[in-house]
């Protein structure tokens, strides 16, 4: 079904072009996730705390490419609606530029300075040597990891979310493929877990420049470009709210690897590993689905059509509430089949993943909300509400919630923290969707 960003959306439209992008990030998410199981079930435990301890610091340089990519597009998709196509390819193509750029300084940063953030983080001298290995080699290609993040975004403004899709799926495969033959044929361990994710990532964040660099039937290609200063401020400074949620949330997740090892030892945090790629997986389907609604909201507010404004966030606003509930009960479901998978081969273990999981999943229900309200203000082009969404959502509610909780309910305070969080940050959606509604009509459609 062809559908263009200037239709009407119905549910079914909504579904058809929304779900490539959802399948898209569920299929980036596999990086992370096979490498744990792999890891998990072929090196220990000790190693699969390892990686998903360093893992929050890998999230955060790699996420730079997503800020760019979700304020990049929100100004191309704006552009878009405005009739200047000829502008919108300039300003994509600065965006590709500044990623490979970017990437690259951070790509050595991390490189030369993984061992003393590892040890930053927490690492012990029986998990150092497996941080600082595959933090290294997944530095080194950040770039690439980068480019996915953007592209992402932007196959859905340029009209071709299922060609991102596949490409996606051709990473995805290949990271699964060759993490069975690296860590599970060959043992080559977290490195070679490391290197079948930097594989993928290759094939999701190189193999688009190709297509985009020749004449395409998209809405979108390279071309050639200066430096415009003030869009280039204003898409990192719109797309600040998604990299600020990423950033937040690797912190949380930092903070919640301390509180663990205080309160549950290593096994905590491996049964936390569990939890974040189940978090992961459901966190997908929502993240999708505000990556593939950004474009047609960003589109229709550089129309002036203040009416599909309205329909796309009265249909948002249901989708999202009931597919949070929808995912609590899945997570339910799953949750001892998900730890057996993970990490049967220990039964205490086990039984806390099982726990943990049970609890988080609480906040699936309003999870989904939460995070299409930030991402609805970026495509609005409102980074600075969408940026103060996120800070309070994931910096200061689930900090808080972290350092608090434990010390009233122990070890399950620490599962409960993410749904506190979630509570509050639901309220400061709410208000702020009211607050600017005179600006955007949103409410009214007028």
């Amino acid at each position: 079904m062809k559908i263009q960003l200037s239709e009407h959306f119905t549910y079914k439209k909504l579904f058809y072009f929304c779900m490539p992008t959802i399948a898209m990030m569920l299929c980036t998410s596999l990086y992370v996730i096979a490498d744990g199981f792999f890891v998990s079930n072929y090196v220990g435990k000790t190693a699969f705390a390892a990686i998903n301890l360093i893992m929050p610091f890998l999230m955060i340089i790699g996420c730079f490419g997503f800020m760019i990519g979700t304020g990049g597009s929100a100004l191309v998709g704006k552009t878009l609606g405005e009739g200047k196509t000829e502008t919108a390819n300039r300003y994509f193509t600065m965006m590709v530029y500044l990623t490979v750029i970017l990437g690259l300084v951070l790509s050595v940063a991390g490189f030369l300075f993984i061992r003393p953030i590892a040890y930053m983080l927490g690492a012990t001298e029986a998990m150092i040597g497996d941080c600082v290995i595959y933090g290294r080699i997944m530095s080194a290609l950040n770039t690439a990891y980068m480019l996915q993040y953007l592209f992402q975004s932007f196959f859905v403004t340029a009209e071709k979310p299922q060609l991102g899709f596949w490409v996606t799926v051709a990473a995805g495969l290949a990271n699964i493929v060759l993490d069975a033959v690296f860590v599970g044929a060959l043992h080559w361990g977290v490195a070679g877990a490391a290197w079948a994710s930097v594989i993928g990532q290759c094939i999701g964040g190189v193999l688009p420049l190709f297509y985009f660099l020749r004449p395409n039937g998209s809405l979108l290609r390279l071309k050639r470009t200066r430096l415009e200063l003030p869009a280039l401020v204003k898409a990192c400074l719109n797309g600040s709210s998604e990299l600020m949620t990423n950033i937040s949330a690797s912190v949380v997740g930092i903070l919640y690897n301390f509180q663990l090892l205080k309160y549950a030892g290593e096994n905590g945090v491996a049964a936390y590993g569990v939890v974040m790629y189940t978090h992961m997986i459901f966190a997908a389907v929502f993240l999708g689905y505000a990556i593939g609604t950004a474009p047609i909201i960003s589109y229709h507010y550089g129309a002036g059509n203040h009416k599909e404004l309205k329909n796309m966030l009265q249909k948002s606003v249901v989708m999202m509430l009931g597919g949070g509930i929808a995912m609590l009960f899945c997570a339910w479901v799953l949750a001892s089949p998900l730890s057996e998978m993970f990490v049967g081969y220990d039964a205490e273990l086990v039984a806390l993943t099982e726990q943990a999981l049970k609890i988080y999943a609480v906040a699936f229900i309003l999870y989904g909300l939460n995070v299409f309200a930030s991402s609805f203000f970026t495509a609005l082009n409102n980074g600075a509400v969408s940026a103060a969404v996120s800070f309070l959502r994931t910096l200061v509610f689930q900090t808080a919630a972290v350092l608090l909780l434990p010390v009233i309910l122990g070890l399950e305070g620490i599962w409960w923290a993410v749904t506190a969080a979630e509570i509050f940050a639901v309220v400061i959606s709410a208000v702020f969707l009211a607050a600017n509604e005179k600006n955007y009509h949103y409410l009214s459609g007028v």
